[in-house]
């Protein structure tokens, strides 16, 4: 079930690059912004109890969600570029077994611990 689980978010990251071919963006934005959501780990220096609530915010494909709904809407490339961006970033995550946080330590995630498999 695992690899099934990662192919899916294979999938998922392959669908955002071609869904990114389709805006009128230079093709190097796709890897520049890949890792802007993990802007949200930053506070886990300060505290992990916090902090996980914003990296989980950027994290989470309810916002993706609300963001590509928002860009849809509006027909604004550059919130459907946002969109594209929290989707292939979440999936890439998920694929490499980094999950949403738990409060107690970043590497405690809802797929597991991380390095633990």
């Amino acid at each position: 079930m695992n690899i099934l689980l990662k192919l899916e978010e294979a999938a998922i990251f392959l669908l955002c690059i071609f869904l990114f071919s389709k805006l009128n963006f230079a093709w190097w934005w796709f890897p520049a912004l890949l890792l802007l959501p993990d802007i949200g780990m930053i506070g886990y220096i300060i505290n992990p109890k916090i902090e996980a609530f914003p990296y989980n915010l950027l994290h989470h494909r309810l916002v993706a969600s609300l963001v590509a709904f928002y860009a849809l809407t509006y027909g604004n490339e550059y919130w459907q570029l946002g969109a594209i961006i929290i989707f292939a970033h979440i999936s890439m995550d998920r694929v490499f077994g980094y999950g949403l946080k738990y409060s107690d330590r970043f590497s405690n995630t809802h797929l597991g611990g991380i390095g633990n498999k």
